[in-house]
C-alpha cells in the first residue's frame, strides 16, 4: 500500500532520504511537497512528487547503494537530456551530480509496457523508431561498449566472491572469440540506450512512446541495441528478420550475424551483472535466479549450428 507524506512527515529512512533531496532542489524552497513511492524499481528508489502551485507532478529516482560500481550517473543524466531534446524521453528539471538523485517529469496517462505488449507490430516498431532517432543524436561522454561491461561486471564480482556457473570457463571462451571477431571487424559505435526491460517503455493512448530509465546508457555497438532488445522480448528469426529490415532498410548477412551474436554477448552481460549484485547489496529481488537464467540463454544461442558461421560472418 502507497502512503502519502508532506515534507516534514517522514517516518522511515527512505521517507528520511527523499526529504533530504527535496529539500535540497533550490526550485521547491518553501514550497509545500507531498511525496509517495512507487512500486517497481529493482536498485533504486522511485517517488511521485507534487508540489504547491505546480500543475505537473515529477518523477525522483534515488539511486540505490552499490549501483554507482557500474552506473555513471552522470553520463545517465547527459543520456537523458538527449533523449528529451530528441522528443523520446521525459523533461529532466533537476539533476544533482555529488548523489546522482535525477528529477524528471511525471508522465502522467502513461503506463510501464509487458512482454505481452511486444507482441504488437505497432509497439515494436515504435521501438526501432526511438532507436533509429537516439542513436543519431549527439554522442554521449560515456563509450562503454558491451565488452567493456561483460569484462566490467566478472572484473568486480570475482573478488567478491560472485558465484558463477561450473561452465563459466567454456563460457568466457566463446566470449573471447566472439569479442576478437567483433573487433577484427570493427565496432559500429552511436549512443545507444542498452537497457530494453519491457518496464523501461511507457505507453499512452494516441501518445508516442517513451523511453525512460537511461542508467546504462552509452556509446556502444549499434547492433548490441538491437540484439538485447529481440533477445529480451523473446522474438521469433522471422520477427528478428523483419525489425533488421525496418532499421537498416535491407537484409545484410552480416547485420544479421553480429546481431544474433550480440544476443549471447547480452545475455553474458545480464547473468554477469546478476552475479555481481547479489553480492553488492541485500537487493530485494532473485539476482541468483536471474543470473542462472541468463546464462542459460546465452548457451542457447551457442548451440545454433550456426554460431561459428556467424562468428566468420561478421
Amino acid at each position: 500500500m502507497t502512503v502519502s507524506r508532506k515534507l516534514g512527515d517522514a517516518q522511515t529512512p527512505d521517507e528520511h532520504d527523499i526529504e533530504a533531496c527535496l529539500r535540497a532542489v533550490p526550485q521547491w524552497q518553501g514550497k509545500e511537497i507531498s511525496y509517495v513511492m512507487l512500486v517497481g524499481g529493482l536498485m533504486n528508489k522511485n517517488w511521485r512528487i507534487s508540489v504547491e502551485g505546480d500543475s505537473r507532478r515529477y518523477f525522483v529516482k534515488i539511486p540505490g547503494k552499490g549501483s554507482e560500481a557500474f552506473i555513471d550517473r552522470a553520463a545517465a543524466n547527459a543520456a537523458a537530456l538527449n533523449a528529451f531534446s530528441l522528443g523520446i524521453g521525459p523533461e529532466v528539471i533537476s539533476f544533482n551530480p555529488q548523489t546522482g538523485v535525477e528529477i524528471c517529469v511525471f508522465l502522467e496517462n502513461y503506463r510501464a509496457c509487458t512482454n505481452g505488449d511486444f507482441e504488437s507490430a505497432q509497439h515494436q516498431h515504435a521501438v526501432i523508431d526511438r532507436y533509429r532517432r537516439f542513436h543519431a543524436g549527439a554522442p554521449l561522454p560515456l563509450t562503454k561498449t558491451i565488452f567493456d561491461m561483460i569484462d566490467e561486471h566478472v572484473a568486480q564480482a570475482i573478488p567478491l566472491g560472485g558465484h558463477f556457473p561450473a561452465d563459466f570457463a567454456w563460457l568466457q571462451h566463446h566470449y573471447a572469440n566472439a569479442k576478437a571477431a567483433f573487433l577484427a571487424s570493427g565496432l559500429d559505435i552511436v549512443p545507444c540506450f542498452n537497457d530494453p526491460i519491457p518496464g523501461n517503455f511507457l505507453i499512452s493512448d494516441n501518445r508516442p512512446m517513451m523511453l525512460i530509465d537511461y542508467e546504462f546508457a552509452s556509446n556502444n555497438e549499434r547492433t548490441y541495441e538491437l540484439g538485447v532488445f529481440f533477445g529480451e522480448m523473446f522474438f521469433e528469426e522471422r520477427k528478428i528478420e523483419e525489425l533488421t529490415e525496418a532499421y537498416f532498410g535491407s537484409l545484410q548477412p552480416n547485420i544479421l550475424a553480429r546481431i544474433h551474436v550480440n544476443r549471447f554477448l547480452a545475455d553474458m552481460k545480464w547473468g554477469s551483472w546478476a552475479v555481481l549484485n547479489r553480492k553488492l547489496a541485500d537487493w530485494d529481488f532473485d539476482y541468483q535466479k536471474y543470473g542462472v537464467w541468463k546464462y542459460m540463454r546465452a548457451r542457447d544461442v551457442l548451440y545454433d549450428p550456426r554460431w561459428s558461421q556467424w562468428l566468420r560472418t561478421l
